[in-house]
């Protein structure tokens, strides 16, 4: 179902280079693959891995701003944000399914976020320590993912692609609400807009780091690319939310906290694009590796709502085995 060769002696799959060379052509037509398709391992395993990442990234997202629910300050902001951890919580189970049809469990691919085996995005393990956090998080956070997920509505496996383009439509409205929620706070007071000023100081590096280590440092970017499970490169995606974030903490009045961060007119082919600051890739791999401020906190908190929820499972399965008996026996 997944892969298609000839078979070794171990009983295993032996990938011949003509059945790679095929899959290449259906990817390079820009046709989609579906689960029923033959894929090579690699292909498989690495949509496995963005996937799981990409789910659990999702989920373990709603818990900082969960955490700001009960301390919204207004109504109206208090429905705003449940709405956009509900949403959050969706865009999960959307890519929990996409990878299923992998022939991974979603059984499997929590055990592995909780064993430290799987990862979620670095960004998660940062605190959100005010309000303006909420509106740093949605216009900076959700703005990065937009500029990453855009490109995966393209994606050459199908069920992943499908997923994100209702994803990207929540999380065009998520970038939305975020900013709105800055620029009301850089319209109040002078407290309001320096709360504003301080969550773009401590968000601003994180964000950048979402996007991954520079392209010749990335382990896994090159063959996404040419299986066009990826359509840009790291870089290439940091240097677009870059050039379309400036622009916009400009018009709120802010300062964004790079000061080697410079326009210039040569780049990308004389479009013209930024240079930044160079990137703690330190802080990062630290924070990726699990010494982060807030990693066992996100990763307990998982585990306490996966064995809460074990009941719940247990008791679906079961219905749905005596649904499946009775029908059977009809």
């Amino acid at each position: 179902m997944y892969s298609q060769g000839l078979i070794g002696a171990d009983g295993g799959s032996e990938e011949t280079q003509e059945f790679l060379d095929a899959f290449q052509a259906r990817i390079d037509a820009e046709e989609k693959i579906e689960p029923t398709d033959p894929m090579p391992e690699g292909y498989r395993r690495t949509l496995v891995r963005q996937i799981g990442q990409h789910a659990h990234s999702e989920v373990v997202g709603m818990l900082p701003e969960g955490n700001w629910i009960s301390r919204a300050p207004s109504l109206k902001r208090k429905l705003a944000l449940l709405a956009k951890v509900q949403d959050e919580g969706g865009h999960g189970l959307y890519l929990y399914s996409a990878a299923e049809t992998l022939g991974v469990t979603r059984e499997q691919m929590t055990e592995e976020l909780l064993d430290g085996t799987a990862k979620y995005s670095s960004i998660f393990n940062y605190p959100t320590l005010s309000w303006a956090d909420m509106g740093a998080v949605g216009w900076l956070v959700d703005g990065a993912a937009i500029m990453n997920q855009i490109p995966l509505c393209r994606c050459s496996y199908g069920p992943y692609a499908r997923a994100m383009i209702r994803v990207c439509a929540e999380e065009s409205f998520h970038q939305r609400q975020g900013y709105e929620i800055m620029l009301t706070l850089c319209k109040g007071t002078p407290a309001q807009k320096e709360m504003a000023q301080d969550a773009l100081n401590r968000l601003w590096w994180p964000c950048l780091m979402m996007f991954g280590p520079h392209d010749g440092d990335s382990a896994h970017s090159e063959k996404s690319m040419k299986w066009k499970i990826k359509r840009f490169s790291n870089d290439e995606l940091r240097g677009k939310f870059i050039a379309a974030t400036v622009r916009q903490a400009e018009f709120l009045g802010l300062t964004i906290p790079d000061p080697d961060l410079k326009w210039d007119d040569s780049l990308n082919g004389g479009k013209g694009g930024y240079h930044h600051g160079e990137i703690d890739w330190s802080e990062f791999w630290r924070v990726v590796k699990g010494d982060g401020v807030m990693n066992v906190e996100r990763v307990e908190m998982r585990k306490a709502a996966w064995d809460d929820g074990a009941w719940v499972r247990e008791a679906a399965l079961a219905h749905a085995a005596k649904r499946s008996a009775k029908m059977a026996a009809e």
